[in-house]
């Protein structure tokens, strides 16, 4: 009896972890397309603003439609899928601070430090949450339980980044150094407005 309740709670867990992976999987996928935004910047700053806007009130309007029971096609359906355990209810802020964090890129910083801040944003935050989610073991104190082998993550995803857009790999190892313990810090969603405008900054100061 106990070794079937043993493995019962063994198939629970495995679930429960294949549930979490996809969730993560779908929120980081979402994460990593904002890498197009300097792309479009280059072709027409204006539109971009304009479609991150229209994205964000759009996103949000659907939302709150969600939340009042009314689904939306693809957009509620791909909103609950990515939704963590810790957003159930409650309206997911995630997609919305995300566009507001590459917006801020585009108007505070110009280039290349607004490409490197969403790169950052893009690639940094989104493949050390899967790497973290899929093979993290060390876990960082007082992070929220964020793990070194996601921030690894971070720092060469940020590098590589960076020195693909600025050609100087020592600046963009200090660049992906600040941009790690940024990601670190545990602010949740917040990190989507954080991370940009604090590796905006700081790649605007050391690239002038």
């Amino acid at each position: 009896m106990a070794d079937i309740q043993a493995l019962l709670t063994q198939k629970r867990s495995v679930a429960i972890l294949g549930r979490e992976i996809r969730t993560e999987v779908v929120r980081k996928s979402i994460h990593i397309l904002i890498g197009t935004v300097p792309t479009l910047a280059a072709w027409n700053l204006g539109a971009t603003l304009a479609l991150l806007s229209a994205g964000i009130v759009l996103y949000a309007y659907c939302e709150l439609l969600r939340l009042d029971g009314y689904e939306i096609p693809i957009i509620s359906r791909l909103t609950a899928v990515a939704a963590r355990q810790r957003d159930s209810g409650h309206f997911v802020l995630g997609p919305v601070t995300l566009g507001l964090g590459a917006m801020c890129a585009l108007l505070m910083y110009p280039e290349p430090a607004a490409s490197i801040a969403i790169y950052a944003l893009a690639f940094g935050d989104g493949i050390s949450s899967l790497a973290g989610r899929l093979f993290g073991t060390v876990r960082i104190p007082f992070t929220g339980g964020k793990s070194l082998e996601g921030s690894f993550s971070c720092f060469m995803a940020v590098f590589l980044s960076a020195w693909a857009v600025s050609h100087r790999p020592a600046t963009s190892a200090s660049i992906a150094l600040f941009a790690t313990l940024v990601e670190v810090l545990p602010t949740k969603d917040l990190d989507n407005l954080l991370l940009p405008v604090a590796v905006g900054a700081f790649a605007h100061f050391l690239l002038g």
